[in-house]
């Protein structure tokens, strides 16, 4: 069951619509808006099971976090999950081999990224139980 995530992303709205976006896991989410504020928060919360992150930030961008994330074993033991408008071949496979689990574009389609975490976190949504009557 995921309980608790981090969203990495310079907009506000963005964070917004990550909230709507991932109701359907019902966890805690917390916010940073750069890589740098998501190294702090990482250092407090040792609970985070989950990172969404983008690309282009001030202060310390998504691959810069993900360079300290990989040197740091973060991207080992958090799945990290690149959402960004940079779409690029060549951008997907350094953040891939940097330690990322995922890469999806902006704008992406929600079930989109569903499938992805359902994929990377196995038991992210808890089992439903249904009755028969």
């Amino acid at each position: 069951m995921l309980n608790k995530m981090l969203v990495v992303d310079d907009s506000s709205l963005i964070h917004q619509m990550y909230r709507l976006v991932m109701t359907r896991y019902k966890c805690e989410i917390l916010d940073a808006m750069n890589g740098q504020e998501a190294l702090d928060i990482l250092a407090l919360q040792n609970d985070i099971q989950l990172i969404l992150l983008d690309i282009n930030m001030p202060v310390m961008n998504g691959l810069q976090f993900l360079e300290k994330a990989s040197v740091l074993g973060i991207a080992k033991r958090i799945p990290i999950v690149v959402i960004s408008t940079e779409g690029k071949e060549e951008d997907t496979i350094r953040c891939l081999k940097l330690g990322a689990r995922g890469y999806l574009k902006k704008p992406f389609n929600p079930s989109d990224l569903h499938d992805l975490i359902d994929r990377i976190m196995p038991g992210a949504v808890a089992a439903q139980v249904f009755n028969i009557c």
